[in-house]
């Protein structure tokens, strides 16, 4: 059994809309004090760790917010969030955490996690408006399911579900920007899997479980999001243990809880559309 504690989406710095900001890093002590006292066997932060303002701020508030990490006993890896991105490079954040963040595998022993780090600039200008997830990304994500050969757990930023954003605060009337456009593709090298997959990410601000052709999809809730919980911080973290299931749990005043079972995908093809018999009558 190997247990992994999780946070998504800190977003230290100033509040904005329903971020939290401003508690950001009273509420990720409170984090460190957890994963101190569960001893799990990692500890997995899935990006957004500030709100961007400017680079020389931003450097500063990654700063802070890499120093309450660095007080963590157990091993932790970081994924970069669009807000880590738009105003400090990959090569700075990996600067500022003290470690690398090119995609990884980690051998977990009857399992492996795989962070998936794809690119998580949002674009504003044409002609790739939001996320544009780039081939040599979606290349290694093929390569790694076509290679697996035991159990896996995908982690991104950014989901790749494309599930509904129906009642979320940001994204139900901007769900472009709530996954890559090149969603469906990311989906299918997940499928070519001949092992169990499930994939884990945080960005779009609520607790999920959404299963999309045989593989389940989580995404954890922000640390300091509030439009769930009445304008106070969420103080969502979350546990994962990868077993013969896999059983997440997210405490906090937004709490959640699932057990999944991910199995090998040896699925029969779609049918084809029903139409084509009834043309054929």
């Amino acid at each position: 059994m190997t247990r992994i504690a999780i946070v998504a989406d800190i977003h230290h710095g100033k509040p904005s809309h329903t971020k939290r900001g401003d508690t950001a890093l009273d509420l990720l002590a409170g984090f460190v004090a957890f994963c101190n006292a569960e001893a799990p066997d990692l500890v997995l932060d899935l990006g957004d760790r500030i709100s961007d303002v400017d680079s020389q701020t931003d450097a500063r508030l990654e700063g802070e917010v890499a120093e309450v990490f660095s007080t963590i006993d157990a091993p932790v890896y970081h994924i970069c969030g669009n807000h880590d991105r738009d105003h400090l490079s990959v090569a700075e954040n990996e600067e500022i955490l003290g470690c690398a963040l090119d995609h990884h595998v980690i051998d977990l022993g009857a399992w492996q996690l795989a962070l998936w780090r794809a690119d998580s600039v949002i674009h504003r200008t044409p002609p790739h408006i939001g996320f544009d997830l780039p081939e040599p990304d979606l290349l290694w994500l093929s390569r790694l399911m076509q290679n697996a050969d035991k159990p896996t757990l995908v982690a991104s930023h950014v989901p790749v579900s494309g599930h509904s954003q129906i009642g979320n605060y940001y994204f139900q009337r901007n769900a472009a920007i709530s996954t890559y456009p090149q969603a469906d593709r990311a989906r299918q090298a997940l499928a070519q899997a001949q092992v169990p997959v499930a994939c884990l990410a945080g960005h779009v601000h609520w607790n999920t479980v959404t299963t999309v052709d045989g593989i389940p999809h989580m995404t954890q809730q922000s640390l300091t999001e509030s439009f769930t919980t009445g304008g106070e911080p969420a103080r969502a973290w979350g546990m994962i243990e990868l077993g013969d299931t896999v059983d997440w749990q997210v405490f906090g005043d937004d709490p959640f809880q699932a057990r999944l079972t991910p199995t090998a995908r040896r699925w029969t093809p779609p049918l084809a559309p029903f139409t084509r018999a009834l043309a054929a009558e």
